[in-house]
């Protein structure tokens, strides 16, 4: 308790921070959901420290997620491998962050291992919720409160930075937003125009399966009808998005509905996934990364919430929403049911789905065909 005491003495005076960090180094989250929900928490570092040289650190599948923020200075990607390759990737991960010279790093993971990377790089103040043993590790240290603990995720980001550096954040998160590269829409502009049959229909992006596990995976088999409802109701093209080792999924589902739709899964890197999602009227998929793309861009984006907690981790944004059916033993957190019925997803409907998706506008100004 002393050590995070005197940390918050500290935090309450950043001044003598933001006077010499010159140059200052984020360490990223490692999950695409995450990056997407600690964004207003990076915006805000950035407003804090305007004049300062912003850098991220992040892994480099995840690197294009900035392609477009022309406000992040500098993009640091980094790779672990297994086995003893991984032990040569994190001493060349701590070479890079001391070439980088940097003031001050604020740490994002609560990891044991961030606080160990830049003290080991030799960064004079580090920023960090006290956690996993590290806490001798960090200059500006604190634990989290109760708002971190308990609201939406993106408190946590946010109280972290408000109780280590004293940046002033909003006493509700604010909405993530993200912008586009241009290169990368112009570039999923042509790629569509080669593989839509109606230019003009709604196009929705459909995200059918989950990293976390099958108890965040709604049936392949509602996608297939939501893509024949969207179709019959709203004449609308779908679009299945997803990393290379869903495209066999995507590839089924579209094969099996009477439309089809288009696969996009295993095309496109992140910053081809936000610009291709730009370019959709609308969204509907398992609690994901591209669930809190969609909303963060101001899609009508639909989340279907199964063994997560939508009141924790639901997407954000101006038209964005969810489907969740609370039964007795949800949100329980699990990768797979332990019961073995996964009624909190089977319990979703197509109807419903396709409901929240109009409720939400994403087929504001379409004739309904039926």
């Amino acid at each position: 308790m002393l050590e995070n005491d005197s940390a918050a003495r500290r935090a309450r005076n950043p001044a003598g921070i933001r006077g010499a960090a010159g140059r200052i180094l984020v360490k990223e989250v490692n999950w695409l959901g995450d990056l997407v929900i600690s964004l207003p928490a990076l915006r805000a570092v950035r407003a804090g420290f305007p004049l300062a040289k912003l850098a991220v650190m992040v892994k480099r599948e995840l690197a294009g997620f900035f392609d477009g923020m022309t406000w992040v200075d500098e993009v640091i990607p980094y790779t672990i491998r297994r086995g003893w390759a991984g032990a040569r990737d994190r001493l060349h991960a701590i070479g890079k962050i001391r070439a980088g010279k940097f003031d001050l790093a604020v740490l994002f993971p609560s990891s044991f291992e961030s606080a160990l990377w830049a003290t080991l790089a030799g960064v004079p103040r580090r920023a960090g919720f006290v956690a996993d043993g590290r806490g001798r590790m960090l200059t500006y240290g604190a634990r989290p409160d109760a708002a971190a603990m308990n609201g939406h995720q993106s408190a946590w980001w946010l109280g972290m930075v408000r109780a280590t550096l004293g940046i002033a954040t909003p006493p509700e998160p604010e909405v993530p937003k993200l912008e586009v590269a241009c290169g990368h829409e112009e570039k999923m502009r042509a790629w569509l125009a080669q593989r839509r049959i109606t230019p003009e229909a709604p196009l929705i992006a459909l995200a059918p399966a989950a990293a976390y596990g099958p108890a965040k995976e709604w049936p392949a088999v509602r996608f297939t009808g939501l893509i024949e409802m969207l179709h019959e109701r709203f004449g609308a093209e779908c679009v299945l998005i997803g990393a290379p080792a869903e495209r066999e999924l995507c590839g089924k589902i579209a094969s099996a509905s009477r439309p089809g739709a288009i696969v996009a899964a295993g095309e496109t890197g992140i910053g081809e996934l936000i610009a291709l999602l730009s370019l959709c009227n609308g969204f509907a998929g398992n609690d994901s990364g591209a669930m809190h793309l969609a909303a963060a861009l101001g899609l009508p984006a639909i989340g279907i919430f199964g063994s997560t907690n939508p009141d924790r981790t639901g997407p954000r944004g101006p038209r964005a929403g969810f489907v969740y059916h609370r039964v007795e033993c949800s949100p329980c957190l699990a990768r797979t049911c332990r019961y073995g019925h996964y009624d909190c997803l089977r319990g979703v409907t197509v109807e419903e789905v396709a409901g929240a998706l109009m409720a939400a506008g994403a087929f504001a100004g379409a004739v309904g065909k039926s």
